[in-house]
């Protein structure tokens, strides 16, 4: 986790499925520090983070707590299989998503992970948001129907698009494209939504920019994936 443990608000990241990157959060050792598993195992380890430090720290006058849980108990896809269709390592790509990246067995334990992790602040968590990177999208979007925890949700170039899903939405979303993702896939979605949206494409970003695949030496890649975290940010402060 990062950001203030005095924050009433709490945000839940669900990463990609290269796991945790860099680009989104650091890891390191600290025993006073527990982190979130999906399993309700803990670790003596904080993250500290870039994306989800900008979501925690952005604004002095909202601040979060923020989660990234372990969806893949240590064991993401390798970032070198992507794109499968130039790598030649669809194969294998494919075997690991049978393993550990079904949508449907993901999604079944959000709402526990979030309620642990609610039950556990003692009171101090009232309100959560969500936020989905490409599979993780997915997730939110299967966890943001009736019932969920979640006051607000975004997906960021978003995977696994499907119109049912954003039919079931209740709750405000913003969604995030990157120039890779198909548009009409993305039109289709977002038109069926019947909850108020943000919906904006970085046209010169690629798939992942938000996450794993952004190159973070290339000023105008750095400019747009702190652009797209506020974005998302200024969307959930209307709701939380």
């Amino acid at each position: 986790m990062t950001g203030s443990a005095s924050a009433t608000a709490a945000i839940l990241i669900i990463y990609d499925i290269f796991g945790f990157s860099p680009q989104i959060l650091q890891v390191r050792r600290n025993p006073r520090l527990l982190s979130y598993h999906i399993h309700g195992s803990s670790q003596s380890r904080c993250l500290r983070s870039q994306g989800a430090d900008i979501l925690a720290y952005a604004d002095e006058h909202h601040k979060f707590q923020v989660f990234v849980p372990d969806m893949f108990q240590a064991e993401p896809a390798a970032l070198e299989w992507y794109p499968p269709e130039e790598t030649g390592r669809g194969k294998e790509l494919m075997e690991w998503f049978g393993r550990k990246a079904s949508p449907e067995e993901n999604a079944a334990k959000i709402i526990p992970l979030v309620n642990t992790i609610t039950i556990r602040s003692e009171g101090v968590i009232h309100k959560w948001a969500a936020l989905g990177m490409c599979w993780g999208g997915k997730i939110v979007a299967l966890t943001s129907g009736t019932g969920t925890p979640f006051t607000v949700a975004s997906e960021v170039h978003p995977g696994l698009l499907d119109p049912a899903d954003a039919a079931r939405v209740v709750v405000p979303m913003c969604v995030l494209a990157s120039k890779d993702e198909n548009a009409e896939e993305i039109k289709q979605f977002v038109q069926t939504l019947r909850v108020e949206k943000h919906v904006e494409t970085f046209h010169d970003q690629v798939h992942g920019w938000m996450a794993a695949r952004a190159d973070l030496a290339d000023t105008r890649v750095r400019e747009e994936f702190r652009r797209g975290y506020q974005t998302v940010l200024n969307f959930f402060f209307r709701y939380l």
